[in-house]
């Protein structure tokens, strides 16, 4: 990169997802940490929110003498911190704040935050209030921690992820301007959610008014402090080319740097136990399907899979069923197929039948519900049983694909599976990720990490990326089959999953093994040790603006 580019001698990164894993910012984070610890040995500092109270942390220990001097004089003021690491590679400082005791104050913060930057709170509701409070008591640890150890003579960042990180950094805009700001938005709020509501966002991109949609969505309150904090730290930034365009048009602030998401592949196992846990992990998927359906599927039957957040459209589940269902009509398909949904929703017991029948290792017949792993709250209401009922899904013995809901997350416990996700993942021979809005889209980047060919599309930042590398439109030979997706084209892009599986099914093991071969080696392009050069342009960027800035106001 240069030896002109500045760096930065000690980085604050908040987010929610810090020490608390509940989505994609979490492995971006923890992912990239191991990577700045080697560049600044302790001299990052992630700051998340206190949600465990006297429960202790999963992800978190605590350590008393870390900074202690500072822990003891942050005892005499509003702040409630726990000072540890975190328990990932690197075990980078992490700070956990408790900001319950600022919802007393949040009227005179909200008032002061119209004043100085003119941010809407008024339409506030739902996790708006959480996010603020949290976002603004991160601030005041950073303010705190800067004022006791740090000075204007260090080169210091405050890098926040997501628009409820945003009060916190206008906060330290304002206070503390020696500090040099980065906002990296994973998905803007307002995009979100014109296509969570089913509105055609692509084509009529550069028609929308961002502030219109807001109102008319009532999304006001984020996106005004999602749109002020853009246009006020001193670099902005989103996770790919797709986003970043949504960015320029909904928010009428084009991104200063794009940081595409890498990742560490630590977490793929190596020669015979990759070998071992694969075969353990189709097997125990092909006992539950065969349960479920009972019907005897062969060991040679096609594993494919998608998983992700419950976002019906926007991850393309409605396409995924609608593929499989049309693939159970196809004469060419030479292979059964076993597909899967793996994703969470809102999930009850485990089936004690489905249970009792995989232990016994018999069955006769298929069971009431043979789509279904778990029990769910609300089974007249879900979407995933409500289009295969619509689509008559039943998996009849007859069948040549099977489709099969694991509706829990899959942390080990589930009581059916006992596997872990990256177990789960293993385990597929395909994955399937038709999304329809991704900014990024690291489904599909594990999926390659364990020598999974997958399918996406061109609105996911994966995919666009993935053509990148190709130089061309990358195809299953390549390991990720990227397929042309716009608002109106839902059909075609079934007919092409369909087709794409079908074609993988016929290949020969040389074919399958080269594909697999190809996947793997797309994902390591994705590493953090490539990656990590779009940060560091990102914080040249960065201290720069802000040492202009703090020049202008001097």
């Amino acid at each position: 990169m240069g030896n002109s580019k500045l760096f930065p001698d000690f980085i604050f990164e908040s987010s929610w997802e810090v020490c608390n894993k509940v989505g994609g910012i979490y492995t971006v984070l923890s992912t990239r940490a191991n990577t700045l610890q080697s560049k600044l040995h302790d001299k990052v500092v992630f700051i998340g929110p206190d949600c465990w109270g006297e429960k202790k942390c999963p992800y978190f220990i605590e350590d008393k003498t870390l900074f202690a001097d500072w822990q003891k004089a942050v005892l005499t003021s509003d702040l409630k911190v726990k000072v540890g690491r975190w328990t990932i590679p690197g075990n980078p400082i992490a700070i956990l704040v408790d900001f319950a005791n600022y919802y007393s104050q949040k009227d005179k913060i909200y008032s002061r935050l119209w004043e100085l930057f003119g941010v809407d709170s008024l339409h506030g509701y739902g996790d708006y209030d959480e996010a603020s409070m949290f976002s603004y008591a991160a601030a005041l640890v950073v303010e705190s921690f800067y004022n006791y150890y740090l000075d204007s003579s260090q080169k210091v960042i405050y890098h926040g992820n997501e628009w409820m990180t945003g009060l916190g950094l206008l906060y330290i805009r304002h206070h503390v301007p020696a500090i040099a700001t980065i906002f990296t938005t994973h998905a803007t709020s307002i995009g979100r959610s014109i296509a969570g509501n089913n509105k055609p966002l692509y084509d009529y991109l550069p028609a929308y008014n961002g502030d219109q949609m807001a109102g008319e969505l009532n999304m006001q309150s984020k996106h005004s402090i999602e749109k002020q904090t853009a246009f006020n730290v001193d670099c902005f930034t989103t996770v790919s080319d797709i986003t970043a365009r949504e960015c320029a048009e909904l928010m009428d602030k084009p991104v200063d740097v794009v940081l595409p998401n890498g990742f560490e592949n630590d977490f793929v196992p190596r020669g015979a136990d990759f070998t071992r846990r694969r075969k353990a992990a189709r097997q125990k998927l092909l006992k539950v399907a065969s349960c479920l359906t009972g019907t005897v599927i062969g060991d040679d039957a096609m594993i494919v899979a998608t998983s992700g957040r419950y976002e019906f459209r926007n991850k393309g589940i409605d396409v995924f069923i609608e593929a499989m269902n049309r693939l159970r009509f196809e004469q060419g398909l030479e292979k059964e197929v076993v597909a899967f949904i793996e994703v969470p929703a809102w999930v009850g017991d485990a089936r004690a039948d489905l249970k009792e029948r995989m232990d016994k290792g018999s069955f006769d017949g298929p069971m009431e519900y043979p789509m279904l792993t778990h029990w769910l709250n609300n089974m007249g209401e879900d979407k995933v049983l409500g289009m295969m009922r619509y689509l008559g899904m039943e998996n009849a013995p007859s069948d040549k694909v099977k489709l099969v809901f694991i509706p829990c997350y899959l942390t080990g416990d589930d009581g059916i599976l006992d596997l872990t996700y990256y177990d789960v993942v293993l385990g597929n021979d395909l994955c399937v990720y038709p999304s329809y809005y991704e900014p990024w889209g690291y489904t599909p980047l594990e999926a390659v990490a364990f020598k999974v060919p997958c399918i996406t599309t061109d609105l996911a930042g994966f995919g666009l990326w993935a053509n990148g590398v190709k130089g061309g439109i990358s195809t299953i030979e390549d390991g990720v089959e990227v397929i042309h997706r716009t608002d109106y084209n839902y059909s075609e892009v079934v007919d092409r999953i369909k087709d794409t599986v079908c074609r993988y099914a016929s290949f020969g093991a040389a074919e399958v093994k080269k594909a697999r071969a190809n996947a793997e080696k797309l994902s390591k392009k994705a590493l953090w040790d490539k990656f990590i050069a779009y940060y560091l342009e990102a914080y040249d960027f960065a201290l720069r603006s802000s040492e202009n800035r703090n020049k202008l106001e001097r």
